[in-house]
């Protein structure tokens, strides 16, 4: 899994230099200007929230410790601080909105918004789709949740989504309808450290007979980074409340095979699709990102029609994947160099399935 601390070590440099592709900074929207907390910010999501915030005319103050990409953002007040236990920089101010992008402790947050609650209208809290048990057909907001089974461990790596259970839970405590928890999909779109979107640009740029993995009605979601920010933003300036899931890459979840072709048609590739299906892969233990087991399906079906509801929109698959690809050739190589691509191993195992009997 990778954590907090190295998804901010692989992003060090790169948004700084400019790579994360910054929307141009136009007034976004009619609303009155608010006043906007931000923890974190200096992250893959957290700048998006930034230039959008400033996009739609908001004061921007940063929350954080200011060991990561501390220049960012030169012209935006910046606060320094721990979110475990040197919260002093946040003592006696007010905001009328915070954007939790750092929230993984439960303590941390119990933390924030007991100090934040009465000089802050609303929490916005970013929480993950990583929050629900696993073995449903499909879920929604009011879908079972994981089941923290030591309330008082704080082991992000093992424990990830119960403690983001437990952090939803010191929201909506302290904050009620003001309290606004958005559970994220996979996040995807330029400068994503994680590569679990960008390896699919990546690899049908590259060109060739591509595996396409399982079925073709499979489904699979992402969100994309800026259509997340433009999404939290609406919440603040429109005061949404509630939890929200907060999936696409469409309004309802799309197939493997038009994804795909989505990413195909987006990287301007003439890369062909071989199918293959889920055992013969497993027993050669090859796995590819985004694409959910079998056992897992329904979490690749996620209902995302309240945020729609409240203002969510998508942009097209092949405007991310062209974007995501764009970013990736003209990042530094250190941002880069965790997604390689076995074209040899793709070779043999296309070989060994055409040669099945």
């Amino acid at each position: 899994m990778t954590t907090r601390r190295r998804f901010l070590g692989q992003t060090a440099g790169l948004l700084a230099a400019g790579y994360l592709g910054a929307p141009e900074l136009r007034r976004v929207g009619a609303h009155a200007p608010l006043r906007i907390l931000i923890l974190g910010g200096t992250g893959f999501i957290g700048p998006h929230m930034v230039r959008r915030a400033i996009a739609g005319g908001h004061k921007v103050t940063l929350f954080n410790r200011g060991r990561s990409n501390a220049d960012l953002f030169p012209d935006v007040e910046t606060l320094t601080g721990d979110r475990d236990g040197q919260l002093d920089a946040l003592r006696g101010r007010a905001w009328d909105v915070v954007i939790d992008n750092s929230g993984y402790v439960p303590r941390h947050v119990r933390d924030s918004v007991q100090l934040l609650a009465p000089n802050v209208g609303r929490y916005i809290f970013v929480s993950t789709g990583s929050v629900y048990a696993a073995g449903e057909p499909r879920y929604d907001e009011d879908s079972p949740l994981l089941k923290a089974p030591d309330p008082a461990s704080e082991d992000v790596n093992k424990y990830y989504g119960e403690l983001k259970v437990l952090c939803e839970q010191a929201v909506r405590e302290a904050y009620g309808d003001k309290g606004t928890i958005l559970r994220l999909h996979i996040v995807a779109g330029p400068g994503d450290p994680t590569h679990r979107f960008t390896y699919w640009p990546v690899r049908i740029a590259a060109g060739g007979e591509v595996i396409a993995p399982g079925e073709k009605d499979a489904t699979v979601q992402h969100i994309d980074v800026r259509d997340l920010a433009d999404f939290a933003l609406r919440c603040a300036e429109q005061g949404h409340g509630g939890i929200y899931n907060v999936a696409g890459p469409a309004a309802s979840p799309m197939t493997l095979a038009t994804y795909l072709e989505e990413v195909r048609v987006g990287v301007k590739s003439a890369a062909t699709f071989t199918w293959i299906d889920h055992a013969f892969l497993a027993e050669r233990k090859v796995a590819f990102p985004m694409v959910m087991p079998p056992a897992m399906r329904g979490l690749a079906r996620v209902s995302a029609a309240r945020a729609v509801a409240k203002g969510l929109t998508f942009r097209p698959v092949r405007e991310t994947a062209a974007d995501t690809l764009a970013w990736f050739k003209s990042a530094p190589a250190a941002a880069t160099k965790d997604l390689t691509l076995d074209l040899e191993r793709d070779a043999r195992v296309l070989r060994e399935w055409k040669a099945r009997g």
